[in-house]
């Protein structure tokens, strides 16, 4: 156990810094909002206590010897302990998983669409719950951290259809001789969330899993946990079944371990590339089914005859939002001809956004998640002094005097190349890269050779250009004057290219799709074989 009276000393990638083990640190808002989190939820802690395994249906306190500290990226108080899992901890999760598969895939569809009509109005209801954890542990907004529950309530209020969406076909194929197909269950399933979205992720994954009558190990990002555990509680509350959700800590040890187990049937991963490609490689080799969600550099083409107002506004906001900590975040603009001439008023837009702790009335964006996750946007910036770049907006000296140990990084803005690896590699910071074209064909060109495939958008007042843009553009998702184009859960995401692994997407018809199966049925009852089938109502005499 660490002392609550004296700072630890924490060392990430060469550089000492000091987190505070009281809640000292934290101004008076955001030590009430930790108190009060870690009086009202079971799993969670944000007062220096332990953050606990839900298994089986029970809060759990790990046995474990490592433990990972969780600051607060505006102050580096730690909030809470996170456990690395022991090997015993997680064979418990996926039994209780498995042990509970066997009555929940029996279940009616009735009774799973009920569980997660309960869910939703239960999110709604601890939504600024749920929102605070996510600005202690992650950084946010407040208002963000609202935004990034909302659109996972919004994938649990689309699987309230499943008794539609589980519909099957059925055929009479020949004379007595019918052929029906039933979406059944895989069995145990697991989710493998980020830090950049704790809650919208689990999201995707726990109702769709649930309601097709699968069961789950979910592991959150190690970073923050929190909303997640209370998610998990509210799952329980909603008449979740003990073991059809259980939640596991760790890092690279429990994610191999999902890789590895034999009962786990199929994984669900959003992060970054390096893990992704691991968890991809490594988990279909064992025979599981896999989707992937890897790393992104989104562009937006900027035409001279868009709207120049909502152009600017809409990728100031795409690209600063969340301190740019955001897969589908506008990392990229292209000024295209007269457009070009827009940049200064870029600059100024950026230069106006409030970069400041979380529950700061006002704030625009919040700090980066780490202080290593701070260096390497400072460096990626440093690069394109290197390679020639011009910053031209430059937030790697901010200073937020109410939070001197923050991991903030102002917006910046850079003149680019192509060539350039400050363009080449996924910043996950505020920081847009601005490149020039001349034409509409040359802008096109630049995110064709592009290996990412995320997303895309164009800002135009044209509706023949954004045509030829939506025809000839090789991205997944687009946004015709929108700038972050993540389909609505009626749809499915759609990303490609080295944006993702694996050929089934999230949510929508393609989540139901990778966590069903089909039985297709053959059957044969000829009619002559048929006995019995008039009554008679004549007295029975024996004979």
């Amino acid at each position: 156990m660490f002392s609550p009276r004296f700072p630890q000393l924490r060392s990430i990638r060469g550089r000492t810094f000091a987190t505070s083990t009281t809640l000292s640190a934290l101004n008076a808002v955001a030590r009430s909002t930790a108190q009060q989190l870690s009086a009202d939820w079971k799993g969670t802690s944000a007062t220096g206590g332990t953050t606990k395994n839900f298994i089986g249906g029970e809060f759990v306190e790990s046995k474990t010897t490592e433990w990972i500290d969780l600051p607060d990226p505006s102050t580096q108080t730690v909030l809470s302990r996170v456990p690395q899992a022991t090997h015993d901890e997680f064979e418990q999760a996926v039994d209780a998983a498995s042990q509970a598969y066997k009555t929940w895939s029996r279940t009616s569809v009735i009774t799973r669409q009920r569980f997660v009509m309960n869910l939703q109005q239960l999110l709604r209801e601890n939504a600024d719950s749920i929102a605070n954890s996510i600005v202690l542990e992650q950084g946010k907004t407040f208002a963000d951290a609202r935004g990034d529950l909302l659109r996972g309530l919004q994938v649990v209020e689309t699987a309230t259809a499943v008794s539609t969406t589980l519909l099957g076909d059925k055929l009479e194929v020949s004379k007595d001789m019918d052929t029906y197909v039933k979406r059944v269950p895989l069995g145990v399933c697991a989710s493998i969330a980020p830090f950049n979205f704790p809650a919208m992720i689990p999201l995707w994954t726990i109702p769709i899993a649930a309601v097709t009558g699968n069961t789950l190990v979910l592991k959150p990002s190690e970073r923050d946990p929190g909303a997640a555990m209370i998610i998990a509680e509210l799952c329980q509350k909603a008449g979740l079944p003990d073991g059809v959700l259980n939640v596991i800590h760790g890092g690279v040890p429990t994610v191999n371990a999902i890789c590895d187990h034999p009962a786990i049937k199929a994984i669900s991963f959003v992060g970054g590339d390096k893990a992704g490609r691991h968890i991809y490689e490594r988990g279909t080799q064992n025979g599981k089914r896999v989707q992937a969600n890897l790393g992104a550099k989104n562009h937006a083409i900027v035409m001279p005859d868009a709207n120049k107002n909502l152009a600017l506004n809409s990728i100031v906001g795409a690209a600063f939002g969340a301190a740019g900590q955001r897969c589908m975040a506008l990392s990229v603009a292209i000024l295209v001809g007269e457009a070009q001439s827009w940049l200064p008023e870029l600059v100024e837009r950026a230069q106006k956004l409030k970069v400041s702790g979380g529950f700061e009335p006002g704030a625009d964006l919040g700090p980066l998640i780490s202080p290593a996750a701070k260096k390497r946007v400072i460096g990626l910036i440093g690069s394109a002094e290197e390679d020639g770049g011009n910053v031209v907006l430059d937030g790697r000296n901010l200073t937020v005097p109410e939070y001197p140990e923050g991991n903030f990084v102002g917006p910046t803005i850079i003149e680019a190349g192509t060539k350039m690896k400050c363009y080449q590699q996924e910043i996950f910071g505020p920081v847009l890269i601005v490149l020039r074209a001349e034409t509409m064909d040359d802008a096109l060109d630049i995110i064709n050779e592009n290996r990412y495939g995320n997303g895309a958008a164009i800002f135009t007042q044209s509706g023949a250009t954004a045509k030829k843009f939506e025809t000839e553009v090789n991205v997944g998702q687009l946004g015709v004057n929108v700038p972050i184009p993540v389909p609505l859960p009626m749809f499915a995401w759609s990303g490609n290219k080295a944006s993702v692994l694996g050929d089934i997407g999230f949510y929508g018809k393609s989540g139901i799709n990778f966590y069903t199966q089909n039985k297709t049925i053959t059957s044969l009852w000829r009619a002559e074989d048929a006995v019995g089938t008039r009554a008679s109502v004549n007295m029975p005499t024996h004979h």
